[in-house]
């Protein structure tokens, strides 16, 4: 039987570090929020205050408007934009389409689990162009349970109609994905682009998607 492949959504499937770049250029240009030679600070900023998506954009935003003293925008015009926007620069890495496509043709049923909020995280991911290949898109505010509780993993793999030792998941935080999943009883792979990164309790780890497969294939012989 075909088993089920879950997979997290920022800096897993979508390269968030490279869209958000993408988005805040835009939005400088767009707004005329700073003089050009002060754009590069502000996108170095805004991905600092943003700590790799932890921190909600109210809160840079408001920080932004303050430290590059702006007067023209309020908060709330700039995080509409965020809101309604960022979906347009979202872009996946390297070879996630064809790899997505590969594994649906194979027969393995696909799953997203992302925390985030709703429908943003949607949105970004619809995005990719890869929406028709999964069975099941679970965002952490839309069921009210976070990684790396075990309780969203055991929901998407019953969602999938399997339970956690015949489903992958796929994330690029060892402690929201790998350890989360690794709890609910699912066999994990890390990845990550930097290949010196690592994650020890994954089961194994790529930094391309060109590797899934045949990670995918070694775990196999130790699904039930």
């Amino acid at each position: 039987m075909p088993k089920a492949i879950l997979f997290d959504l920022d800096q897993t499937l979508l390269d968030r570090n490279t869209s958000l770049i993408k988005f805040v250029e835009w939005q400088v240009n767009f707004f005329q929020l700073v003089p050009q030679q002060n754009k590069q600070d502000f996108i170095a900023r805004f991905i600092e205050l943003d700590n790799n998506g932890s921190v909600w954009k109210d809160l840079v935003y408001s920080k932004l408007l303050e430290d590059f003293n702006i007067k023209s925008f309020n908060v709330e015009t700039l995080l509409e934009s965020y809101v309604n926007d960022f979906n347009k620069f979202s872009s996946s890495f390297e070879r996630v389409p064809e790899t997505i496509q590969n594994l649906y043709n194979k027969g393995y049923k696909l799953g997203l689990v992302s925390n985030g909020k709703s429908p943003f995280q949607e949105n970004n991911f619809y995005a990719l162009g890869i929406k028709e290949f999964f069975s099941t898109i679970i965002v952490s505010e839309a069921i009210g349970i976070r990684k790396p509780d075990r309780r969203i993993f055991e929901y998407a793999c019953k969602e999938l109609g399997y339970i956690p030792n015949e489903c992958i998941f796929v994330g690029d935080n060892s402690k929201a994905d790998i350890e989360g999943a690794h709890k609910a009883g699912m066999k994990t792979i890390f990845f990550h682009p930097d290949p010196s990164i690592d994650s020890p309790l994954a089961d194994k780890k790529i930094s391309h998607y060109d590797q899934l497969e045949t990670a995918i294939n070694k775990l196999e012989s130790f699904i039930l």
